[in-house]
């Protein structure tokens, strides 16, 4: 079977998000399992810096808001054959793949991602190279490739099948009716049955309309969506088209997450060894300035500061932590204001919190195996890959049940401590008291040693690895096929 992956961001090459992870795994596994899939991506700079044995294929005409480009090939890092749409224009710019350095979209945004689809349409209809590759489907994620259904359902001839994963429904790509010219969309398109959506063209309401089969990033996010509190506004369309929508739970690349092999570690460990952990905890401490305790449970955070991620309640529950002699770390970066105020109380608690705001992909690595617990209070989470980084390195995640961490974590209640199936913490309302209980539960269990180890152990003897999940794809795109 032939499959194009369609996506606008793909590790290492460039990411800013839990998709870049997906991009980069989730094909290797379908390959293993045989299948011939194939990356497409925007020519972003380090896309063309990085793709290996790149070589120009076929030249491309008629894309949205430039015309010509070219279409070249390479092989991915992890050795995934990959497209990418050359085009200065479009791409040739530095920085985030969607935001100026001031933060504000790009303004070309329109053309940018609707080329992304069309070409992967075109690639279907014509061809990719001078082997005359052409897909059996087209796997398309999020809006930026949310156009791409549509225009393969345009096609008029034999087309593909489709498919369209939500990673995160409140990013959604809307853009001004009057555009729909420019990203090479029929007038008959612009309809509540199409591509408009709230006055305007709805990128990924376009891919949740027209592709043949949905699927988001866990089971429950699956159900959640399609309720008015979840589903930021697309619960309507999304309940239609229940039988079409499935949750499939990301995987993790143990390839890269794995701590008996991580080269950005002081000390390296595995379920065997977790008492080794402890040299990554002094050195974290170290890191971030803090006291240099072993019996102070060191919390941590890597995560986007925002409302969606819980970033607030963490910000309100802190204090109640320091005065039980508990630490933080926390990396990360987003809302002005939530970066302000955990900055102040870092300021404000110099020997028990330290706080980094940015990102750093080795510090990542090593937060996660010097802590003693994550931190995720989300009020939403699809599915959230840090957890499960979390369990592998013997971090236990404390989570508020909401999707993909419903589905993942399993609460340490005294049940689930008899039962020896407790891998971490969690909570319901999405409030500072029950992520301060939460907190309470866990700082009282770390005084417990034996049977904190016991957790580590089974946390991380968990397998989230990408191969069952693959296996659901392959399953759900051989459907289609047929």
């Amino acid at each position: 079977m032939r499959v194009l992956f369609v996506t606008s961001e793909c590790y290492p090459l460039v990411k800013t998000g839990g998709l870049a992870d997906v991009s980069a795994a989730l094909p290797q596994a379908l390959r293993a399992l045989g299948v011939d899939v194939r990356v497409l991506l925007p020519g972003y700079p380090a896309v063309l810096c990085g793709l290996e044995g790149k070589r120009m294929v076929r030249s491309l005409t008629g894309i949205p808001g430039v015309g010509r480009g070219a279409l070249v090939a390479g092989v991915l890092p992890g050795g995934v054959p990959a497209y990418a749409i050359e085009s200065p224009a479009l791409y040739g710019r530095a920085g985030n793949p969607y935001l100026t350095a001031s933060g504000a979209d790009w303004a070309d945004n329109h053309v940018r991602f609707a080329a992304l689809g069309w070409v992967a349409a075109e690639i279907a209809r014509t061809g990719a190279d001078d082997t005359q590759w052409q897909p059996d489907l087209i796997h398309g994620n999020d809006w930026q490739s949310g156009l791409m259904p549509a225009y393969v359902a345009f096609m008029g001839s034999r087309r593909p099948a489709t498919v369209m994963t939500i990673h995160n429904i409140a990013y959604q790509g809307q853009f001004s009716p009057a555009l729909l010219s420019t990203v090479h969309l029929p007038p008959h398109s612009y309809h509540m049955h199409g591509v408009e959506y709230y006055g305007g063209i709805g990128f990924l309401k376009a891919g949740l309309y027209y592709a043949d089969r949905l699927t988001t990033v866990s089971p429950t996010y699956a159900r959640e969506i399609q309720s008015a509190e979840h589903g930021c506004g697309f619960e309507g369309l999304l309940s239609t088209r229940t039988d079409d929508l499935t949750g499939i739970l990301n995987g993790v690349d143990y390839g890269i997450w794995n701590p008996a092999l991580d080269g950005h570690l002081v000390a390296n460990y595995d379920h065997t060894s977790v008492e080794i952990k402890a040299h990554n905890k002094a050195a974290l401490q170290v890191e971030f300035g803090l006291d240099v305790n072993p019996a102070a449970p060191l919390f941590a955070m890597v995560s986007r500061l925002n409302w969606h991620k819980g970033a607030d309640l963490l910000a309100e529950a802190l204090p109640a932590l320091f005065a039980r002699g508990g630490q933080v770390v926390l990396l990360g970066t987003g809302d002005a204001g939530l970066e302000g105020a955990l900055s102040a109380l870092g300021a404000a608690h110099p020997r028990s919190a330290g706080v980094h705001i940015g990102y750093d992909e080795a510090q990542a690595h090593r937060i996660q195996a010097g802590a003693d617990v994550l931190l995720v209070p989300s009020r939403a989470e699809p599915c959230g890959l840090t957890q499960l980084y979390a369990m592998r390195y013997g971090t236990l995640p404390l989570v508020r049940r909401t999707g993909g961490l419903e589905d993942t974590v399993i609460d340490a209640t005294p049940a689930a401590l008899a039962d020896g199936c407790a891998t971490g913490f969690a909570f319901d309302e999405a409030t500072p008291t029950a992520l301060g209980w939460a907190i309470r539960r866990a700082m009282d269990l770390y005084r417990a040693p034996d049977r904190w180890r016991a957790m580590q152990q089974r946390a991380m003897t968990r397998d989230f690895g990408w191969a069952g999940s693959a296996r659901e794809y392959l399953q759900l795109y051989q459907g289609l096929a047929r």
